[in-house]
């Protein structure tokens, strides 16, 4: 008896320590459950955005420049003492300057080897009447000498108003052509000028640019019908004479600068055959047109003939033809400041040859830089 209530009391005791402890834990358990229950839930994880697709790419609007070459070609005819074109220089032998600033040739070019576009001009009006038919059989011989299988001549008539008769021929086509134009029937008026210009334009606009471009007159230069001159001087005789002689030759050196100034931007050389022999001493008119055509032929490197007799005109055309066959066409790349379409003047000596005589334009206008806009699509690589 007394060892089982030693037991309760021992047991007893324990027992609601126990119980106890028991209450306390299930308690608190019940308590942080509740705590966790009421802690907001945490956010999601971010969720990527899709990369978008890329579009196709769209045409745009581009600038496309296109810029004219600053090359620069000079037909230069170097002749000897005698008149004979001096044959077996070199890029050494010249010397070319552009505005006083020393340019260097890039090389020298064949003329055999570059086509040549002439435009022939003949005069038909009755102050060239005498010797007409043999200038034609002289000129037609020409053309068929100096005209090789890719060269292209281009006649005009030297009327009232200007005359194309045939464009882009051949040697025997233009030749032809040539032999078939009639003189005028009457001493009418003459439009030098016009004619000159239109030809210089028919040039410029359809020779391609690296070809040789001369204008060939046969003609004694005088003009009272071009529309420069109508405009200053009137078309009549009466309103012609009332003109003093000063100015007449302020209006006619106006005239002759505008014709060698399309002639130079045509990129020509100018010829001139006066068929007027010595005759064109003989008064004012007749001088100054001569001198027009030398002022013309000097700044384009060209020459201004003046056969005295007919059988002359022979060895004038082979003179020409000589030059034309053995000119040095120098070429070089510009490096001047200037600006786009000014006139840029040039000289070309030859240093090492004293005693000969060099016929080469004094200046160019260098053709505009020109710029487009198209539709340019963009690719990408796959």
């Amino acid at each position: 008896m007394s060892g089982n209530n030693c037991w309760g009391k021992h047991v007893g005791p324990a027992l609601f320590l126990g119980v106890l402890a028991l209450f306390f834990f299930i308690s608190g358990s019940r308590a942080n459950g509740q705590t966790i229950r009421e802690l907001p839930p945490p956010p999601p994880p971010p969720t990527p955005k899709p990369t978008p697709t890329p579009r196709p790419p769209r045409d745009e609007e581009v600038d496309v420049i296109r810029v004219t070459s600053n090359l620069v070609m000079v037909p230069v005819s170097v002749l000897d003492p005698s008149g004979q074109p001096v044959h077996g220089l070199q890029i050494s032998d010249f010397r070319i300057e552009e505005a006083g600033r020393r340019q260097e040739i890039a090389q020298i070019g064949n003329p055999d080897e570059v086509p040549l576009d002439i435009a022939l001009l003949l005069d038909v009006s009755g102050s060239t009447n005498a010797r007409f038919d043999f200038e034609k059989q002289a000129a037609a011989t020409f053309l068929k000498e100096v005209l090789k299988p890719s060269d292209r001549a281009t006649l005009y008539m030297i009327d009232r108003t200007p005359i194309l008769r045939q464009a882009a021929a051949d040697a025997n086509n233009a030749s032809a052509g040539l032999l078939s134009i009639e003189a005028a029937s009457d001493k009418g008026p003459t439009a030098f000028f016009d004619t000159v210009m239109e030809a210089a334009q028919y040039l410029a606009e359809k020779a391609p640019p690296q070809h040789r471009r001369v204008i060939l007159v046969i003609s004694d230069g005088v003009d009272n019908f071009s529309e420069k001159i109508k405009k200053a001087i009137g078309e009549t005789r009466e309103e012609q004479d009332a003109i003093g002689a000063a100015a007449r030759q302020r209006i006619y050196d106006r005239a002759t600068a505008e014709v060698q100034r399309d002639v130079q931007r045509a990129d020509a050389v100018f010829y001139s055959i006066n068929p007027a022999g010595e005759t064109m001493h003989l008064n004012l008119i007749t001088k100054r047109g001569q001198e027009g055509m030398r002022q013309i032929a000097d700044a384009t490197g060209g020459n201004a003939f003046v056969p005295d007799k007919a059988e002359d005109l022979e060895a004038v055309f082979k003179q020409i033809a000589a030059e034309l066959r053995g000119q040095y066409l120098l070429q070089y790349y510009s490096n001047s400041q200037a600006a786009v379409g000014q006139f840029r003047a040039i000289t070309v000596t030859v240093p090492s040859h004293s005693d000969v005589r060099v016929r080469a334009r004094q200046g160019y206008y260098p053709k505009e830089v020109k710029g487009e806009k198209r539709r340019a699509e963009k690719r990408t690589t796959p």
